[in-house]
């Protein structure tokens, strides 16, 4: 195992485990405390919060792509020769993947086309953490089924 292939992958984890997980809080405990609060309050932390969080997605997003990109394309291509389903399921992963980078970056932006869905984040993050969960279990799979034998 080469170094910067180990690095890739710790950067993919852990990108991962921080917005998959700060979108559980935003969503399961965040969310519930500041809905408390009166609504000038509310609208201010949400402010406050969102002008943070959006630079931690969009960084996530580009960290995402370049890691999840070099993973596939220079360290598992080439174990996966002629695995249909292997690259099958990776392309469903993909394709879950930039679902979730559109929610994401939806809910952290400012455009007007994407302000209902803002107003109605909390159901948007959950769709986010359901979809990361496929994803997980997926990316599980595949790590357990390990490269087919073609032969």
């Amino acid at each position: 195992m080469d170094l910067i292939s180990l690095l890739s992958r710790w950067t993919h984890i852990g990108t991962a485990i921080v917005l998959v997980g700060g979108t559980c809080f935003l969503r399961f405990v965040l969310a519930p405390a500041a809905a408390q609060l009166p609504d000038a309050e509310h609208q201010k932390l949400k402010e406050l919060v969102m002008n943070t969080w959006k630079k931690f997605v969009h960084a996530g997003i580009t960290l995402f792509l370049l890691s999840g990109f070099y993973n596939y394309l220079v360290v598992q291509i080439p174990k996966h020769k002629g695995d249909g389903l292997y690259h099958g399921l990776m392309g469903a992963k993909m394709m879950l993947a930039f679902g979730i980078f559109f929610l994401a970056s939806a809910l952290v932006g400012r455009s007007k086309s994407f302000e209902g869905m803002r107003k109605n984040a909390k159901l948007w993050q959950l769709v986010i953490i359901i979809l990361a969960a496929i994803i997980v279990g997926i990316s599980g799979y595949l790590k357990m089924a390990g490269p087919k034998l073609v032969g």
